[in-house]
């Protein structure tokens, strides 16, 4: 099993045992599992086989957990699971991807209003018998009624890129080891760095397409066979997924590669140019269309064993065929591409090897899993040249937020830690001192100005009244971005894919204002968030926005995730040279200093 499907597994028993009236602490421990397991990229099978290793050492993890996760990655089942599922109505779960219904909640709506459906409690609240229920309201009631969409729509039922990426790797592993393989990739919305995969495309390069598809069916995640042809298989794999695997020869891998990565609108243009140069492309290679008596030209059905392809090896050949430099798939969505490509004008994209520096986390000092010395460890481990320590600010009760004196002390052990760090070695980490503040519901800040005029860099979010109306949601976060000691906006929209609409704002207004202060905004590489998403990052950059893309990382792993901000960036088509933490950190202060606002 992946890390995924065990976070997946534990974070069901939570809900499961929640609803359930269970006791808070047993309630957490499995949450808490579930998000040390959700952020590792190492393999807890791996950890599992590494004698010299323990499962307990993860933080988190104790030694009942650790006999649990031992029973999946030897069975694929836990016994608790399945019990506790047979004890709730599988309606239960859909009711509970409804945003804003936790199980409490669900609970309620079950006993209560006899609700077994989505459209019985849509019919529920058209009735204002929702309402009436403790702890709901009017507001809580409208609230449901707008997500209910939310949580019907398929799209959100699709596995987090993340996710389908834990999967692809162990797939390609295992793939890898069948010797009549080639060539391997991954292909599809995967490859394509999509937030959500809703399926799993695999290539392979090979001269025995059976003997590579048996290979696939043996593999011990296969649950089922769905379809099996001459080139072609599809399966059921890890968390119900389908992956279709296609086989096919060299000279027309890179052509099959180009055809199943997409998207379908980056086909469609492509081919259209194709006929421009008198050629039609698809999955086994470039070929010459057929020319008629009267001038006209048409596409026939292509056999590849009977027509010389042109090219098809490599996607750099084939998309050299009609003219173009190669395309970086993330961004083959049938944006402008192709005409930026013909023009010579395809943005660099920034790369992971680019950036310098993180300027979003949190310590045990709040609700972070980890010290502060935990983190610099990682950080300077993973070759950081500095780090912004962004622990929360005092309205966030629940993560035992800072107030003015613990963050003052905080950032006098900062000052410590950086005199020790500058003795060790010439070119030491140096860390930041920061914090994350809220946007207050009535307006301003929740530390006030004489405390955030001390701090290197301050990250301004909101986390609360997230259902105000749009006019007021917006002049909070300008309110914000207009403070002079407000560095960045962090998560801008307040997104959690698959679990929360952004709430009502309006970003053209908050990129506009940004812009005319110099305030930079977050991408937050959190694989739940990925906030701002692509098309408003890209709205930044054309408007002169700068961009931080931070983990938001709540312990060591978390750090791990900055790949998925770097994916993000890369679909907005940004550069380094659009991102603030690729510069050094002379080069960060420099912009700082250098914002409007700054010297206003």
């Amino acid at each position: 099993m992946t890390n995924a499907d065990i976070a997946a597994i534990f974070t069901q028993i939570a809900d499961i045992l929640e609803y359930q009236g269970e006791g808070i602490f047993r309630v957490r421990a499995y949450r808490t599992a579930a998000h040390a397991i959700g952020s590792m990229v190492e393999s807890l099978a791996d950890i599992q086989a590494d004698v010299n290793r323990f499962l307990t050492d993860i933080e988190g993890i104790g030694t009942d957990l650790a006999a649990k996760i031992k029973v999946l990655l030897a069975t694929g089942t836990l016994p608790l699971l399945e019990e506790l599922q047979a004890a709730v109505p599988a309606y239960v779960f859909e009711l509970m991807r409804v945003p804003g219904l936790g199980p409490k909640k669900v609970k309620l709506l079950v006993e209560e209003l006899g609700v077994a459906s989505l459209d019985d409690l849509e019919r529920a609240c058209q009735t204002g018998k929702v309402q009436l229920l403790k702890g709901f309201g009017s507001k809580t009631q409208a609230k449901i009624v707008a997500n209910i969409a939310f949580a019907k729509n398929p799209a959100h039922s699709r596995l987090l890129w993340s996710e389908a990426d834990a999967i692809v790797q162990q797939l390609l592993t295992y793939l890898s080891t069948c010797s009549e393989v080639l060539q391997i990739s991954g292909a599809g919305s995967w490859r394509r760095g999509q937030e959500t995969v809703g399926d799993i495309d695999i290539l392979v390069d090979s001269n025995n397409a059976q003997t590579v598809m048996n290979h696939l069916h043996s593999w011990p995640e296969t649950t089922t066979v769905l379809l099996s042809g001459d080139t072609k298989t599809s399966v059921r794999g890890p968390r119900g997924m389908q992956i279709d695997l296609r086989v096919v020869k060299t000279e027309s891998f890179g052509a099959a590669m180009q055809y199943f990565t997409g998207s379908k609108e980056h086909n469609v243009r492509l081919r259209s140019r194709a006929r421009e140069y008198g050629l039609t492309i698809n999955e086994y290679g470039v070929y010459r269309l057929t020319n008629h008596e009267d001038g006209e030209s048409s596409e026939v059905a292509i056999d590849p064993s009977k027509n010389c392809s042109l090219a098809g090896r490599t996607e750099a050949d084939l998309y050299a065929a009609v003219g173009l430099p190669w395309i970086p798939p993330e961004l083959r969505e049938g944006r402008g591409e192709i005409l930026l490509a013909h023009n010579g004008q395809l943005p660099h994209l920034v790369e992971l090897a680019d950036i310098c520096g993180d300027l979003h986390m949190h310590t045990t000092a709040t609700d972070g899993e980890n010290t502060l010395e935990e983190m610099l460890r990682c950080a300077r481990q993973r070759g950081l040249n500095y780090i912004a320590i962004t622990d929360h600010g005092q309205r966030v009760t629940m993560a035992h937020g800072l107030n003015a004196q613990r963050l003052l002390d905080q950032w006098g052990e900062i000052d410590r830690l950086n005199e020790s760090l500058a003795v060790e070695n010439d070119s030491p980490l140096v860390i930041l001192k920061g914090i994350e503040v809220d946007m207050l519901e009535k307006g301003g800040l929740d530390l006030p100005d004489e405390v955030l005029e001390q701090a290197d860099w301050v990250v301004a979010s909101l986390h609360y009244g997230q259902s105000q109306p749009r006019q007021q949601i917006t002049a909070r976060i300008i309110e914000a971005i207009e403070n002079r000691f407000v560095s960045v906006i962090g998560h801008p929209t307040g997104r959690l894919i698959n679990r929360r609409p952004a709430y009502d704002v309006d970003i053209e207004a908050v990129i506009e204002a940004a812009a005319r202060t110099g305030t930079f905004l977050e991408i937050n590489a959190n694989p739940w968030r990925l906030d701002l998403n692509e098309y408003h990052a890209f709205a930044a950059k054309q408007a002169g926005v700068k961009i931080v893309i931070s983990t938001d990382a709540h312990s060591t792993h978390g750090f791990e995730v900055m790949r998925c901000g770097i994916l993000q960036a890369r679909r907005a088509g940004l550069e380094a040279k659009d991102i603030v933490n690729t510069r050094s950190l002379n080069g960060l202060r420099q912009l700082l200093q250098d914002r409007p606002k700054a010297k206003a």
